[in-house]
């Protein structure tokens, strides 16, 4: 298993970005200023993308993995890879996501805390409903965890 920049065509990895972020001008927000990760374990199973947002704070955009290949820790170690490789730069690793009972324990298992909310996020910033395990995401919710 290895985890590799990805410094040039990172709308190659457009299908596996889409499986995070739904609509695609919302991907090409953060993507250029973005770094992006894949990790390679016999064919590209995840990939994560973190912004600098000043403040000592550090944020994962995009984080997915292959849907045959969730569950099996790959995003968990990707995570690892970039608390371990940003812990010196940076003083806190955020994420935000819906309100999911899919995306928020998972979050919560690598160390992350919920930190706060921005109101109607979802329905303020995206031309169509998101649904996640069948629930509209209306606010995201911000998780931190110290590095």
């Amino acid at each position: 298993m290895r985890i590799i920049e990805v410094k040039e065509d990172k709308k190659q990895y457009l299908d596996l970005l889409l499986l995070a972020d739904e609509q695609e001008n919302m991907i090409d927000r953060y993507l250029d200023k973005g770094k992006m990760y894949v990790l390679d374990d016999n064919g590209i199973k995840c990939e994560c993308i973190v912004t600098d947002e000043g403040s000592d704070v550090l944020e994962i955009k995009n984080i997915a993995t292959v849907p045959d290949y969730q569950g099996k820790g790959y995003a968990k170690s990707l995570i690892d890879f970039i608390v371990e490789k940003y812990r010196e730069q940076y003083a806190i690793l955020q994420v935000g996501t819906g309100d999911s009972p899919l995306t928020i324990p998972f979050y919560e298992k690598c160390g992350f805390v919920r930190s706060h909310i921005i109101p109607n996020f979802f329905t303020d910033n995206y031309d169509h409903p998101i649904y996640e395990d069948g629930v509209q995401l209306v606010d995201m919710v911000y998780l931190q965890r110290q590095l």
